[in-house]
């Protein structure tokens, strides 16, 4: 059964802070290949929800470079998989973080924004680590930044991403069974 927690906006924010201008060594740097942006954007959400959907193709899940969902290091990939586009539908309803496009008044800490081309071509992912002052302050990889303000950015069309909770796996079978059998109840 799934239930859904929220998504820990703290914890994504400090990971981002900590690794903004150095690389996680769980992790392969892409910078150089494609860029690093969008996998460092998906480990600071993972570290918000520690929660990842291993849905062969259509998940959002990174095992190793080898071995990961193109929506963990994919710009595109990765807002299909979290805005729940046709083809990620059934694996956005399963477990692992989810979110939807909101204007920019909707941005909160941990959300992701994504710049794109005037042809509406996206190809930056970055992750909301900073707000005052009405500025929207991001950090990223590939080019690292630590609390730009995304203003500073010269891109002509902007998306932001909210991310909304995080879905994940109960066991409610273990509780009834050892209810049923007079056992103790399984910590969480």
């Amino acid at each position: 059964m799934l239930a859904i927690k929220d998504y820990d906006r703290g914890r994504a924010v400090e990971y981002a802070r900590r690794w903004a201008r150095s690389r996680n060594p769980l992790f392969y740097n892409f910078t150089g290949i494609g860029g690093d942006c969008t996998s460092f954007v998906s480990q600071s959400i993972l570290a918000g929800s520690c929660v990842m959907n291993y849905t062969p193709d259509f998940g959002w899940y990174y095992i190793s470079a080898d071995d990961r969902a193109p929506a963990f290091s994919g710009v595109e990939y990765f807002w299909d998989f979290f805005t729940g586009a046709p083809a990620f539908a059934e694996a956005n309803g399963g477990i692992g973080p989810f979110g939807r496009e909101v204007p920019r008044e909707g941005v909160e800490l941990g959300d992701a924004v994504q710049l794109g081309t005037a042809a509406g071509d996206y190809y930056h992912t970055l992750i909301v680590t900073d707000l005052r002052g009405g500025e929207i302050y991001v950090s990223a990889h590939s080019n690292d930044v630590y609390n730009r303000p995304l203003s500073a950015y010269d891109a002509p069309l902007n998306r932001f991403l909210h991310i909304e909770g995080v879905r994940f796996e109960t066991n409610d079978d273990a509780c009834f069974e050892n209810l049923i059998n007079g056992e103790a109840l399984p910590t969480v």
